[in-house]
């Protein structure tokens, strides 16, 4: 593949390309904001395993972990490769950026690319903890997918976005099909008990589980041992598509899903948490119906008063890593999130939503802004890149 002008070609706010420098800055841009990394440790660097490394709160806690943590390890995600056609997903190229990140700072961290659900792609990743490492001190999990293929019984899982109950819901949402975002009235229709139970399967605790499990048999947790799957609750305002609907319900499997990891680690000392993070532009929020709209209010009433993924990410691993004490709540979670759920806040955001029409979006939102956070998700509108330069497309997978 030769180089060539890139340009942000989709509908809406689904691109069919990425652009390769831009997710490159994407890296360099949240690494400047970590530093200056702590002095290096006289003790052996914490091994960390984080799967889904390459996207949203998943490459901000992989960024944060290298830089702020001093964590070697690695990361796991699945990706697809450039094409003939097409370039690769901007994950692709967040990872190779990242790679490169890790090698600039001394930390050995190995990037795979692979079905975190497989069996196989589960033997690949405790075989390299095994020869490489020796032992392993944190797992991440930050999976957000579509479907899922039970290894027990090869049956394909699908997960759907919907609520639950007799009745369907009806919200606002952001209409991105024009030149111009527009508010939109929309229906969605209540999802039936077997896509209920799919969507849980797919996104709730089991595969977490299963890490944690597969890790402890052959021996591989070490003294301490932490493992944190990252959750999130977020507002009334989208609760009756998001955390009372299929995925709030795989939300509070994955959290029961701790309760129950927490006595088999014991014999190691070890914990299993779950982090409540706040609400963020990231691949998967996106396709979700009224996110887009609530966050652009948020966005509005806070401005750069709304925490990163990447500055929650940070705080995650120094309390992790015992520089700050936990912050529980009283079901024993991580909460990240009380920027978002500040009361003020959210009287804000709510007079906001019930008042706005098609006539005082502008005035009341910023959905400019929003599909601004969504171009740069696939490395456009990043600050210091010309886009009118010809890049590379056709970039390798990082070696060990």
């Amino acid at each position: 593949m030769t180089a060539r002008v890139i340009e942000p070609r989709g509908r809406g706010f689904l691109l069919f390309d990425s652009h390769p420098v831009g997710c490159e800055q994407v890296i360099t841009d949240m690494a400047a904001r970590v530093w200056p990394v702590p002095e290096p440790r006289d003790e052996k660097r914490p091994v960390a395993l984080v799967i889904g490394s390459s996207s949203g709160y998943g490459v901000a806690a992989t960024v944060a972990g290298i830089c702020r943590a001093g964590v070697q390890g690695i990361g796991l995600c699945l990706e697809k490769p450039p094409t003939e056609r097409r370039t690769a997903a901007a994950g692709w190229y967040r990872t190779i950026a990242t790679a490169e990140l890790a090698a600039k700072v001394g930390s050995d961290f190995t990037f795979l690319n692979g079905d975190a659900f497989a069996d196989a792609t589960k033997e690949q990743v405790l075989d390299l903890i095994a020869t490489r490492f020796g032992g392993i001190d944190y797992l991440i999990y930050s999976v957000a997918a579509p479907r899922r293929t039970d290894p027990l019984t090869g049956l394909t899982h699908q997960s759907v976005i919907q609520p639950l109950g007799a009745e369907g819901h009806s919200t606002k949402t952001l209409d991105f099909s024009g030149d111009v975002p527009a508010l939109k009235q929309i229906r969605i229709e209540p999802a039936t008990e077997e896509e209920a139970a799919d969507t849980v399967k797919v996104m709730g605790g089991e595969d977490w589980a299963l890490w944690v499990d597969a890790l402890n048999g052959r021996g591989l947790l070490r003294p301490g041992f932490t493992t944190v799957a990252l959750s999130y609750i977020g507002s009334h305002l989208t609760s009756a598509i998001y955390r009372q609907g299929t995925i709030g319900a795989a939300k509070s499997h994955l959290e029961e899903t701790a309760a129950t990891l927490r006595d088999r680690l014991s014999a190691v000392g070890g914990r299993a948490l779950t982090s409540v993070n706040g609400a963020a532009v990231t691949q998967a929020s996106s396709a979700i119906p009224g996110i887009a709209l609530y966050l652009s209010f948020l966005h509005a009433v806070l401005g750069e008063g709304m925490r990163s993924p990447l500055e929650q990410s940070v705080d995650l691993w120094e309390q992790l890593t015992g520089v700050k004490p936990l912050e529980l709540d009283a079901e024993g979670r991580i909460r990240l999130d009380g920027w978002e759920l500040d009361p003020a806040v959210q009287a804000a955001v709510t007079e906001r939503w019930e008042s706005a029409t098609p006539d005082n979006l502008g005035e009341l939102a910023d959905p400019r802004w929003f599909l601004d956070e969504v171009n740069r998700l696939y490395g456009f509108d990043v600050p210091g890149v010309d886009y009118t330069q010809p890049c590379e497309p056709d970039l390798p997978w990082p070696t060990a």
